[in-house]
């Protein structure tokens, strides 16, 4: 897209004219990334979300099972699949990225309106200021361990400092600052993986299926599942910035290789070791094989595992600012400037800060009710998107439409996503198990939770009905001509066959 083909009526209209980078630090938020500045391979994905899952609180998600009584092999049989399963959803996302060139949840408006995306803004937030939670209480736990210093609060403020930094530098200093760790990841927990699987000797319950419990199986594969799709809703704003001729398989298969490899790995990691030490926390697991290995090798595989958890702090504080903006943008128009992404970024890392400053209490007990409900929130949007994406729309959207508040073809409430979300949350109520409430039909069930399949099915086959009464012809011919005058061909059937320049 050129800015002559751009119109300057408004401020709304203006957020998309091309902004020249200056400087080592990122401009753009939620604005769409012209030609000019699309680079780079989708085989760069694989380090970014290899990364971006081999770090110590994927690990504690494979101890959630053990925790509840599972053996090693119903654990690791639970992870597998069920990182197979969120991944698949993540990785779709993914594809969308080079096509369209915007963040996922501003491309959200086109299910759920100008403003109704709020809602599901709101949820990626919380999400996302969740995790970093938990990620900065091992962070801290980690360093106390390490220095011997038991300084928790200003262990989170320098571990936020270091994440925002690198987050305010934004996308593709985050790409490489990955592509970097992989290479730390695998000369460490490579080593220990291989090392605990050849030395340490497995108790033989451990090794088999004997008392299978299918609840605690379901927990394991929920929390797999609910952490590998977790990162849906803003794993596009990693791929944007790819050029539109990028093949969508080629960023599909790199973006679920890294996720499954990665998530797979240290889930599996976190049971193996929660099936050596049984009832410690994560770290003290972590150490206390590390040491079983080799006396004293547990302080530095900890102090290895440390810029993991930085840089995941950092994915999650840059991804959550694009929603910050879009939430203000959908009621007020903003210009997306660089301080408007910096402002955003340090409002999101003081929120995160705060949280784990005050939070207390069991860690995997807290983070397996955490994932649950993530998932519950998370299943119904990605339902709506990838069937809008793939099989209503088709890949086809006009991009200045989606930045227009009212009038628009795309509109400020959009009714028909909103209803199939609230349709898939109020199918999952009577399958869900928490901490807090269980379903009858759970109940009845033995406490079995298939909430997750409950939820991707109602919400497409709802949004799939109501998606009929679109104007889709009408639609389509904005998005050619929009797509003229970026200067690339219209996408093409569900953005599988990546456009061409013109």
């Amino acid at each position: 897209m050129s800015e002559e083909a751009m119109p300057e009526e408004s401020a709304t209209s203006r957020q998309v004219i091309a902004t020249p980078a200056r400087g080592a630090v990122e401009t753009k938020s939620i604005d769409w990334i012209p030609l000019t500045e699309r680079r780079g391979r989708p085989s760069t994905l694989f380090p970014l979300w290899f990364m971006s899952n081999a770090n110590l609180t994927t690990l504690a998600t494979g101890m959630v099972g053990a925790a509840l009584g599972a053996t090693l092999m119903t654990s690791v049989l639970a992870i597998v699949l069920g990182v197979a399963v969120g991944t698949v959803f993540t990785a779709f996302h993914s594809a969308q990225g080079p096509q369209l060139g915007l963040p996922q949840m501003i491309q959200s408006r086109a299910q759920f309106g100008y403003r109704g995306v709020v809602v599901i803004c709101a949820v990626v937030v919380f999400s996302i200021v969740g995790f970093n939670i938990f990620n900065q209480m091992l962070a801290s736990d980690v360093l106390t361990i390490t220095t011997g210093i038991d300084a928790h609060d200003g262990w989170c403020v320098l571990v936020t400092v270091l994440a925002l930094t690198l987050a305010i530098f934004g996308y593709h200093w985050i790409h490489r600052t990955q592509t970097w760790l992989t290479w730390l990841c695998l000369m460490t927990f490579g080593v220990f993986t291989v090392a605990a699987i050849i030395v340490l000797p497995f108790p033989a319950q451990q090794l088999g299926f004997a008392g299978f419990d299918w609840a605690a199986f379901l927990v394991q594969f929920g929390a797999a599942a609910a952490y590998a799709l977790g990162w849906a809703p803003y794993v596009s704003d990693y791929s944007r910035y790819l050029p539109p001729q990028t093949s969508p398989r080629k960023a599909l298969l790199f973006t679920y290789g890294g996720i499954f490899v990665g998530a797979g790995w240290l889930m599996t990691l976190g049971a193996l070791v929660a099936a050596l030490f049984a009832g410690l926390s994560p770290l003290q697991a972590v150490q206390h094989t590390a040491d079983e290995i080799l006396p004293g090798s547990g302080f530095w595989l900890l102090l290895s595992a440390l810029p993991a958890l930085i840089t995941v702090i950092t994915v999650n504080i840059y991804a959550a600012s694009i929603e910050l903006i879009t939430m203000v943008d959908s009621f007020k128009a903003l210009r997306p400037t660089r301080a408007m992404r910096v402002i955003a970024c340090t409002i999101v890392a003081s929120v995160g800060l705060g949280g784990a400053v005050v939070s207390s209490g069991e860690f995997l007990a807290n983070f397996g009710s955490f994932l649950v409900v993530l998932l519950y929130l998370l299943v119904p949007w990605t339902s709506v998107n990838l069937v809008d994406y793939y099989f209503v729309r088709r890949g086809h959207y006009a991009i200045r439409e989606i930045f227009i508040p009212h009038g628009g073809i795309y509109r400020t409430w959009g009714w028909r996503g909103l209803t199939a979300y609230a349709f898939g949350i109020a199918a999952m109520v009577p399958f869900v198990v928490t901490t807090w409430y269980t379903g009858p039909v759970a109940s009845a069930m033995g406490g079995v939770d298939i909430a997750l399949f409950v939820g991707l099915l109602g919400s497409a086959v709802a949004y799939r009905l109501l998606g009929r009464s679109l104007d889709l012809a009408a639609e389509r011919e904005r998005a050619r001509a929009d797509a003229r005058s970026h200067g690339v061909e219209a996408v093409s059937f569900a953005g599988l066959v990546a456009p061409v320049e013109t």
